[in-house]
């Protein structure tokens, strides 16, 4: 169900309110260029920073703005189950087209706390699932087996997004998984080793940017053309390189939106804006890509 490039959207800003109209162009731009789906109101979103009523509204701007052109995949994940059922269900009826859940953060549930949190998010909806496992942010993993358990158990749970940095857990995670199940790598500059060993495509950071070459990359390494993907990913390794070592995601690729101006860079607070000294950095490598 789930392959190719899938845009991390970035929350626009207007001093302290939502930019809607840079939201609803940033979506248009993505869709206009190959992506397959836009992931509003996850950690590049600024999610944690949003109180209820925002994060609502920012997925459904980027629904209306999708126009049934693909995914809208609203990450409403929370450490509280009961919110996170909550998000999942308002954000369905203003057009989110299915959801990434992330584990549980900070209460570190175990295993079997894991799969009942899951489940119960799945069975408050009947559209897909993302699950999202992101230990260095959550504390946590979601553990193979506990994967495996939730995709026979929820038919609705259908895929993962593997941001632990390690191409094994691909492996264990194809292994035991079926099929159908899509794997979706999390970090742009290791999409190409994920996918030689069964991830299907990327939610991308990057892409907010360069939405183009992130699928023609991803599109390259699907139809099995690994010089052409590796082509691509070598042009544009300096950028995906400094959106991860510059700063706190998001604040680079809100910076490099800003050069580019597509959006002001600005951030909420307890995040701060990139330092001059990065944000010259990011400069020099957006102009040698012909970006700025």
């Amino acid at each position: 169900m789930f392959q190719g490039v899938f845009t991390a959207l970035a929350t626009p800003f207007k001093g302290d309110a939502l930019d809607e109209d840079a939201l609803a162009a940033l979506v248009d731009d993505q869709f206009a260029n190959g992506i397959a789906g836009v992931v509003p109101v996850g950690t590049t979103g600024e999610s944690p920073t949003l109180n209820n009523e925002e994060h609502i509204r920012v997925v459904e701007i980027a629904a209306q703005a999708a126009n049934g052109r693909g995914a809208v995949i609203a990450g409403t994940g929370s450490n509280s189950t009961d919110e996170a059922i909550a998000l999942t269900q308002r954000a369905e009826a203003v057009g989110a087209t299915g959801f990434l859940q992330v584990a549980p953060y900070y209460n570190k549930p175990s295993p079997e706390g894991l799969f009942r949190h899951f489940k119960a998010v799945a069975d408050a909806t009947d559209k897909p699932i993302i699950l999202y496992s992101i230990p260095g942010r959550c504390g946590i993993a979601i553990d193979v087996p506990t994967v495996a358990r939730l995709a026979e158990a929820c038919p609705n749970i259908v895929a993962i997004k593997e941001a632990g940095g390690q191409s094994e857990r691909v492996n264990q995670l194809c292994a035991a998984l079926p099929e159908s199940f899509d794997v979706l790598c999390g970090d742009d500059a290791i999409t190409l080793p994920f996918m030689s060993v069964g991830a299907r495509g990327v939610v991308s950071v990057a892409s907010n940017l360069i939405p183009g070459p992130m699928s023609e990359m991803v599109a390259k390494m699907l139809a099995g053309d690994l010089a052409g993907a590796l082509a691509i990913h070598r042009r544009y390794y300096p950028l995906f390189a400094a959106l991860l070592k510059l700063d706190t995601n998001p604040v680079p690729i809100k910076a490099a939106l800003g050069l580019a101006g597509k959006m002001d860079p600005g951030v909420r607070l307890p995040l701060a804006p990139l330092s001059g000294e990065g944000t010259a950095e990011l400069r020099g490598i957006l102009e040698a890509l012909g970006i700025v």
